[in-house]
């Protein structure tokens, strides 16, 4: 989410406009660095969540610095906190207030309670009274879209992915960040990269792992970042005597990620959980082919051999990553991934989301003008 707020400021900046960030303290963020039109409000981290964050106050003071600014348009990122707060200032401004739906609740009810608690029915009844009187959604995929119809949600939705910078993930192979985990250049890499958690199947990557290297012998598996289930799978790494072949690398930097892409040769993932897969997006534009379970998203993004593969079962996972391994430069029709990162690229994510709000603008005083007839 925090990658989409930070590409979405930059193309609205390049746009001609001024945008302001309404969002929590950061423990992360020193309280006396100086942030540009960033403004925080005061945050406790949330239950089950401890890396997401929720306001605990900054309502009023909200809607004054907003009205200070003199807003004609709030775009929330989360229906928690700060979306409330963005509700609020919108309706008080009398502005349009558009929401983008990031995050698949269904799929980390087990963080609550177990999943003992909230059920997807709760989701669905929380989600639609959130975005109510929105005057436009963005859904990142075709996945968000659908599911937000299933919840009986009648506000306009737009399917936009989110674009990524292509120039900061060009670049090409890198072998000394290799030298950093003792990987020789002629090693075949296989990278995925996103949180460690149980929600991103990771275990089934691993589970695959080894008829893989049946039939591409010295190849490496490289898990990049961090989570809840890091432990669970390095346990299982163990257990499978892979240690020496499956690397966990552990948080990285945000502005390191693109050479993480480039020491790699192939992307994978096998989350079938996935609601805009961003991290799919940067290693096409890094020059990587991608391997993910199918899903509306994927299959529409990884549409050619050429940029990728879409598989349903382990057998074609493992056949197709095989594939790519042994036989690199079978599909490099550059044409393909030149398209696709055209479609991707954040300029092009800028001028949709421009458009986008000018819908909302004339959705919001559409609905204005038919609740003012009915009052009268």
């Amino acid at each position: 989410m925090a990658t989409s707020i930070k590409t979405l400021r930059e193309q609205l900046e390049s746009l001609g406009n001024n945008v302001y960030i309404f969002t929590t303290t950061d423990p992360k963020v020193d309280k006396n660095v100086f942030e540009r039109n960033v403004f925080r409000f005061a945050s406790l981290p949330f239950i089950s969540f401890t890396d997401r964050r929720i306001a605990v106050r900054g309502l009023f003071q909200a809607y004054e610095i907003a009205k200070e600014l003199n807003l004609d348009i709030v775009h929330t990122q989360t229906e928690f906190s700060m979306g409330i707060i963005g509700k609020f200032v919108a309706k008080n401004l009398k502005v349009p207030c558009v929401h983008t739906y990031h995050t698949m609740y269904e799929d980390y009810l087990h963080y609550v309670m177990k999943g003992k608690f909230l059920k997807p029915v709760h989701v669905k009844q929380l989600s639609k009274t959130y975005c109510e009187h929105m005057a436009g959604i963005v859904a990142p995929s075709t996945r968000v879209s659908d599911t937000l119809t299933s919840y009986d949600i009648k506000e306009p939705i737009s399917v936009i992915p989110t674009g990524v910078d292509v120039r900061k993930f060009a670049g090409t192979k890198n072998n000394e960040l290799r030298q950093k985990y003792n990987i020789s250049a002629e090693t075949p890499l296989m990278l995925t990269l996103s949180r460690v958690a149980f929600e991103k199947d990771i275990d089934r990557l691993i589970d695959a792992f080894p008829e893989i290297q049946k039939r591409v012998p010295n190849v490496n598996l490289m898990i990049c970042g961090d989570g809840p289930a890091r432990q669970s799978l390095m346990q299982q790494v163990a257990q499978m005597n892979l240690s020496d072949k499956v690397i966990f690398t552990g948080e990285v930097d945000h502005d390191d990620v693109p050479a993480y892409y480039h020491m790699a040769d192939l992307f994978v993932s096998t989350s079938i959980s996935e609601s805009q897969g961003l991290t799919f997006v940067e290693a096409l534009a890094a020059g990587l082919k991608v391997v993910a379970a199918s899903s509306p998203y994927t299959d529409d993004l990884l549409d050619n051999k050429n940029v990728g593969f879409a598989f349903d079962t382990p057998v074609q996972f493992v056949s197709q990553v095989v594939d790519y391994l042994n036989e690199p430069a079978k599909y490099n029709d550059e044409s393909y991934r030149q398209e696709k990162i055209a479609s991707i690229s954040a300029e092009n994510f800028g001028e949709q989301i421009m458009q986008f709000y000018q819908d909302s603008f004339t959705s919001f005083e559409e609905t204005t003008t038919s609740r003012s007839r009915e009052s009268i």
